[in-house]
This record gives C-alpha cells, sequence and structure tokens, in this order.
C-alpha cells in the first residue's frame, strides 16, 4: 500500500458539497428550458458540475438546443435566483466536519467555480459558518486565471493558506473539480452526486457518499470525538 501524504490543510469545494446548490441550480435550468418548450434532460448534470457558470452556461444552451446565446441564458439564471431568493442548505456532515477541523487548528479554505456574485447569495445565510474558513477562491479572483479542471483555484487556495500542495486534502463532487486537484498536486476525496457514474470520478483517492462518512484520523487529521451516551 501506497503511504499516504502528511495532511495538513483541507479545501473544499462549495457548490453540491458544502451547500446544495445543485437543486436550486436544476430547478432554475428546468425553468427556463421549460420557456422555450425544450425537454430538461437531467444527465447533463454531470457535464455542468464543477464548471464555471460560463462554461456551464454553453453547455446547456448546447444540450438542450435552447434558441439562446450562452451569454442570454447565463442572464436568464441569474435573474431566476434573484427572483427566487433562494437558501441553499448545507450538505450532510459539512458542518459538522468543518467545525470539527476547526476546532482542532486544521487550516480550511472554499476554492469554487462561483464568482463573486453568486457566491453572495449562497454564502449570505452562513456567515457565520463562513468565518471558519481561512480564505475563499473564486473564479474571478486576480490569482485566477482559469477556472476548473485546470489547477488554477486550488493552487491560490494553497498560496494563501501557506500551504504545500503536496499536503492540502481536497474534497470534491464534481470531475472537473477531481481533474483541478490532481492537476495541482493535492490528494482529493470524492463525494459524488448520486446521479453521476462513479467511473466518472476514478481519479480520486477515495470515494465517499457523504461528509458525514469521512474520518480524519484515517488520512492523520485530528479524530472525532465520540457523542457522549447518556
Amino acid at each position: 500500500m501506497v503511504a499516504r501524504p502528511r495532511i495538513t490543510h483541507v479545501i473544499y469545494d462549495l457548490d453540491g458539497l458544502l451547500l446544495d446548490t445543485e437543486s436550486i441550480n436544476e430547478a432554475v435550468n428546468r425553468a427556463i428550458a421549460d420557456r422555450y418548450g425544450c425537454a430538461y434532460d437531467p444527465a447533463v448534470r454531470g457535464r455542468i458540475a464543477g464548471r464555471d457558470a460560463h462554461t456551464s452556461s454553453a453547455i446547456l444552451v448546447e444540450w438542450l438546443g435552447l434558441p439562446i446565446s450562452p451569454e442570454e441564458m447565463l442572464q436568464q439564471r441569474r435573474s431566476l435566483v434573484a427572483q427566487w431568493q433562494p437558501v441553499a442548505k448545507p450538505m450532510p456532515g459539512a458542518v459538522e466536519l468543518t467545525y470539527h477541523l476547526h476546532r482542532s487548528g486544521v487550516p480550511q479554505a472554499i476554492a469554487t467555480s462561483s464568482s463573486r456574485g453568486p457566491f453572495g447569495w449562497k454564502a449570505a445565510p452562513h456567515r457565520d459558518w463562513f468565518r471558519l474558513f481561512h480564505c475563499t477562491v473564486l473564479s474571478d479572483d486576480p490569482g485566477v486565471r482559469q477556472a476548473k479542471p485546470a489547477p488554477d483555484l486550488f493552487r491560490e487556495a494553497a498560496r494563501r493558506l501557506g500551504a504545500d500542495p503536496r499536503h492540502c486534502l481536497v474534497f470534491e463532487d464534481a470531475p472537473a473539480g477531481i481533474e483541478a486537484a490532481r492537476a495541482a498536486g493535492m490528494s482529493v476525496i470524492a463525494i459524488p452526486d448520486p446521479a453521476l457514474e462513479r467511473s466518472s470520478v476514478a481519479q480520486a483517492d477515495a470515494i465517499l457518499p457523504s461528509l458525514q462518512a469521512f474520518e480524519p484520523a484515517d488520512w492523520g487529521l485530528p479524530a472525532r470525538v465520540p457523542a457522549a451516551v447518556c
């Protein structure tokens, strides 16, 4: 068995990993497809997962056969989100794990394909929680030239954390993010959407059903404290 690298820092994707934004995104995309009488194909989720907004809008237009430009698609998506004002709930185990690592002194960061505007509405209901993270790297930050699957987001997160990429552990739900973490020289655990084929995340060092299933001690991180038995 190949020895795992010593992990000192943890980096998380945002959409579909820390926050359940995928159900919101799918509802928005379905609504736009309905406007133009186009059938919504759930398989497109696997194509756009982890991609930046511009890339995913272009994929949606082509995949669904929408009679609009990618830029119009993007504007309509943003308009619907502004109207609906949805609240993205934490994914199972996300709050518990991040608080545990924070209490244990493990530096953590978010590296997301979201740009500043969309990140704002996603993060607004969770300000106290998001203060746990040492930094958040967005797709339109100055230090990021290319979005996932390029490694820029993760390399910038490591730079801000003052971390050696070899000692960073990434949590990702999408193939593009796994590829990006690998390219950045980091270890990566996949927690994929159930709709994704497991073969699409096979590059990951491990595949788990949720953050609840992650055992920090397996990666040399402080073990979770068992709940007290009354």
